[in-house]
C-alpha cells in the first residue's frame, strides 16, 4: 500500500477541513478506495498508487480555490471531484463571465463548465436546444442571456413562454382568470428574473410589454423579431405546437429551448415535439444542441442524489 501526505502551509486546516471534519468526509466518500486521515495541517492518504494520483491533483484544485476564494462549501467540493475535468470548472468559477449585475450586487455567471459552454453555444447560434434534468441551470442562464441581451440593446423584448401541461394538471379545473390560472405554470421564469431585475422594473418591462410571459398557445400566428425567446419545459410541447413554436422566428431574433426528455407529461402516444425536434435538427447549421447532466445540479445535494437513483430504475426498466 502506497502513502501520501500532503501539508497544508498557506491556507487554515481547521477552516478547509470544515466543521467536524465534513469536507474530509466529503473526499472519502468520492475515494472510497483510499484510507483519508486528516491531522493538524496534514492529510495522510493510503492506498493504490493511480488513486492516490488522482487524490492529489483533485485536492490540490479544491486548495486552489480555497486560497483564492477562503470559502469551500459541498457543492464546490461535488463539483470539482465530479467534473470530468475539474481545472475546466476553476477556470469557469474564477474567470467565468458574468451576464448580469442582478439585484443587491449578485453576479450572475455560469456555474458549471456546461452552462459555460451554452453561454458560448448561444454567442454562436441563433437558436439552442438546452437539454438536462431538473436543477442543471438551464432555465436560469437563459434568463440571464436574455437579460444580457436586452440590457445591452441586442434585442428589444424577450419572451418566456411554457407549454400549460404540468403533471397531469388541466388549467380548465383550476379556479381564477386567465392569469391567475397560468401564473403558478410560469412562476420559475418569474423567479429567475426577480434576481436579475429589480421589482420597480421588472413591473414597468411586463407592464409595456418589453418582458412578455405566455403559454405557448398565444405564439400563434406571431412572428417574434428582435426578441429573445425561451421556450421552457418544452419536452411538453407537442409535434404541431413545437413546429409552430420554431417557425415563429423573425429577424434578429435569439431561440432557446430548454426542456427534460426524462419528464414528459403528455398524455399517452403524444410523441415530445422535443425528443422529435433535437432529432431531425441536429445536423441544422445555426442551431445549437447541449446536454447538461447531474453534474451540472446546482440545487440541494440531494438532488443529485433523486436523479442519480431515478435514472438507475429506469435504464433497468428500459
Amino acid at each position: 500500500m502506497n502513502e501520501l501526505i500532503i501539508e497544508l502551509t498557506e491556507i487554515n486546516p481547521k477552516e478547509f477541513f470544515g466543521a467536524g471534519n465534513a469536507n474530509i468526509d466529503l473526499l472519502k466518500k468520492y475515494f472510497p478506495k483510499l484510507k483519508i486521515v486528516a491531522r493538524g495541517n496534514k492529510i495522510k492518504v493510503y492506498g493504490d498508487q493511480d488513486h492516490l494520483e488522482e487524490f492529489d491533483k483533485r485536492l490540490d484544485m479544491l486548495v486552489t480555490h480555497f486560497g483564492k476564494y477562503n470559502k469551500l462549501d459541498e457543492n464546490i467540493i461535488e463539483r470539482i471531484l465530479m467534473s470530468d475535468n475539474g481545472q475546466e470548472y476553476i477556470e469557469v468559477a474564477t474567470n467565468g463571465e458574468v451576464l448580469v449585475h442582478g439585484v443587491n450586487g449578485r453576479l450572475i455567471k455560469a456555474q458549471t463548465v456546461n452552462q459555460q459552454k451554452l453561454v458560448d453555444l448561444m454567442k454562436k447560434n441563433d437558436m439552442v436546444f438546452a437539454i438536462g434534468p431538473a436543477g442543471t441551470g438551464k432555465t436560469y442562464t437563459g434568463v440571464a442571456l436574455a437579460v444580457k441581451a436586452l440590457k445591452e440593446k441586442q434585442v428589444r423584448r424577450i419572451i418566456l413562454t411554457r407549454p400549460a401541461v404540468e403533471a397531469g394538471e388541466n388549467l380548465g379545473f383550476l379556479p381564477g382568470d386567465l392569469k391567475e390560472k397560468l401564473d403558478p405554470y410560469m412562476q420559475p421564469l418569474y423567479d429567475a428574473l426577480r434576481d436579475m431585475i429589480s421589482p420597480e422594473k421588472l413591473q414597468n418591462y411586463i407592464e409595456t410589454g418589453i418582458i412578455q410571459i405566455a403559454p405557448m398557445a398565444f405564439m400563434r400566428g406571431r412572428t417574434l423579431d428582435n426578441a429573445f425567446v425561451i421556450l421552457d419545459e418544452a419536452q411538453n410541447t407537442s409535434h404541431a405546437q413545437m413546429k409552430m413554436f420554431l417557425t415563429r422566428m423573425g429577424k434578429n431574433a435569439k431561440f432557446m429551448i430548454t426542456g427534460d426528455p426524462g419528464q414528459i407529461d403528455l398524455p399517452r402516444r403524444i410523441t415530445s415535439g422535443l425528443k422529435e425536434a433535437i432529432l431531425i435538427l441536429k445536423d441544422v447549421k445555426g442551431i445549437g444542441i447541449l446536454y447538461l447532466d447531474d453534474k451540472d445540479v446546482i440545487r440541494h445535494r440531494l438532488v443529485k442524489e433523486i436523479i442519480s437513483s431515478y435514472k438507475k430504475i429506469e435504464h433497468s426498466n428500459a
